[in-house]
């Protein structure tokens, strides 16, 4: 299986993560799930929420309210919502506001990760971000992410605060490209994870290089420079246990 197929469904964002609008065909649907033969929904993962949106079919219009991974890829409809029937062709549209927030803040956290990896020597142990709605600024995104740091050194905040955004207005570009398995792991330091997460099973191995910085496996969606994060505020620095510190932060613009 390619790394652009889930099951019968073509995976469009993975190529192209700035497409929003697609026009595909149901293969299947009922009220828990419909499944397309293309899709440019990202199913969510590594930390990365899945997308919402709608589909638009016959004068008819069903919500998305997620996305199911399972055998197949399946949009999950809004409860009570119409459901398009198979053979049906539609026209889709991602929430353009929430997944441009969520790259935003996935781009944000490679740059923290290889801002700590740089400075600090520290793997990530975990992470999550989600879109938040904040009055006169509209969707902003909101992230931790979990480092295996013993200790918090002085200044550490502000430090990595400013280094982040240093490296954001270097305007640095961010690449993606799919690599076979023995060489994506050929490149130095490419898990920044305490554990690899990437599975024996996946041959294809999809990069995200924020050229010059950070080099990693990963599958999820970010913007094309790291000028277009905005900027990086640490709001808060969490003790985890012995050995484990969270950073919490916002993307703002």
């Amino acid at each position: 299986m390619t790394i652009d197929l889930h099951g019968r469904t073509r995976r469009l964002e993975l190529s192209d993560q700035s497409l929003r609008d697609f026009e595909a065909v149901v293969l299947e649907a009922t009220p828990d799930g419909i499944v397309l033969d293309r899709s440019a929904f990202y199913p969510g993962g590594g930390g990365q929420p899945a997308d919402h949106g709608v589909l638009l079919w016959q004068g008819v219009e069903t919500r998305i309210a997620g996305v199911r991974k399972g055998d197949d890829l399946q949009l999950v409809p809004a409860e009570g919502d119409p459901i398009p029937p198979a053979g049906t062709t539609v026209l889709a549209a991602v929430a353009d506001e929430r997944r441009s927030a969520l790259m935003r803040t996935h781009s944000g956290l490679h740059v923290l990760c290889g801002v700590v990896f740089r400075d600090y020597g520290s793997l990530v142990t975990g992470g999550n971000m989600e879109p938040a709605i904040v009055p006169e600024r509209g969707t902003v995104g909101v992230a931790r992410m979990d480092f295996n740091m013993p200790e918090v050194p002085p200044g550490f905040r502000d430090a990595v605060e400013a280094a982040c955004n240093a490296e954001i207005q270097a305007d640095r570009r961010i690449d993606v490209r799919v690599l076979p398995r023995e060489e994506a792991f050929a490149i130095p330091d490419i898990i920044r994870t305490a554990t690899n997460l990437v599975p024996e099973s996946v041959s294809d191995v999809r990069i995200v290089d924020i050229v010059g910085l950070d080099t990693q496996a990963d599958g999820g969606t970010h913007v094309a420079s790291t000028r277009q994060i905005g900027r990086l505020r640490v709001a808060k620095i969490e003790s985890k246990g012995r050995g484990f510190r969270r950073v919490r932060v916002e993307i703002c613009d």
